[in-house]
């Protein structure tokens, strides 16, 4: 793996597997900023490689508000998530999926403690760095160039309750650029909709993965 934790080092790692394993006919699907990641994978290293493409509750185009998005989150918004990562990365690795991510902060949800400590246990395996550069990443990077030139077939999913993500700036506007995109919205569903819906999402995937 190379050292940089920006998007463009992400999709170069994955492009440097992909070669390695010499995959073909291959299905990209990615969550969130993976599904930024598997955007410009395709857009950049996947002719010849790739045959479909799924984005779920993905960060694209651009998540930053910018004089030509509008409509983007303020800088303001991703500089507390750094300031609380610095702070206590552990307790902000609870607080996270106790509340937005999941929806559990919503009325009548019934939060899972089972997958609030699985999301703990999975984020404190990596890199306090990593984590707090990975923000820039998913925030900054714009990825309106590299939609514009994907063709392969494309499943784009996100729910209409999406607190990390806002759909109002993401997969509408994503599934508008891509060529060949489907677009499908779930109401009501969160950011971390492929936990808490596994059984919606994965149904909708297969039938994508086997049309």
């Amino acid at each position: 793996a190379s050292e940089g934790h920006d998007m463009d080092h992400y999709v170069s790692d994955v492009a440097a597997l992909i070669d390695h394993l010499d995959l073909r006919n291959a299905i990209h699907v990615g969550h969130s900023t993976g599904g930024g990641e598997a955007a410009r994978y395709v857009a950049r290293f996947g002719k010849n490689r790739v045959a479909k493409l799924v984005m779920i509750a993905a960060v694209p185009p651009l998540m930053l508000k910018t004089a030509a998005n509008p409509g983007g989150l303020p800088l303001e918004v991703f500089d507390g998530l750094r300031s609380q990562l610095a702070a206590n990365r552990s307790q902000f690795y609870r607080d996270f999926p106790s509340g937005p991510f999941y929806g559990y902060n919503r009325p009548g949800a019934e939060p899972s403690q089972a997958v609030i400590s699985n999301w703990w246990r999975q984020g404190m395996m990596g890199g306090a760095k990593a984590h707090y550069e990975g923000i820039k990443a998913f925030s900054e990077t714009d990825f309106t160039e590299d939609l514009k030139s994907i063709s392969v077939p494309t499943l784009v999913l996100h729910g209409d309750d999406d607190q990390i993500v806002p759909i109002g700036t993401s997969s509408p506007l994503s599934a508008k650029l891509i060529k060949a995109a489907t677009l499908k919205i779930y109401e009501k569903l969160p950011h971390g909709l492929c936990t808490t819906h596994a059984d919606i999402v994965n149904a909708d995937i297969l039938a994508f993965v086997t049309a």
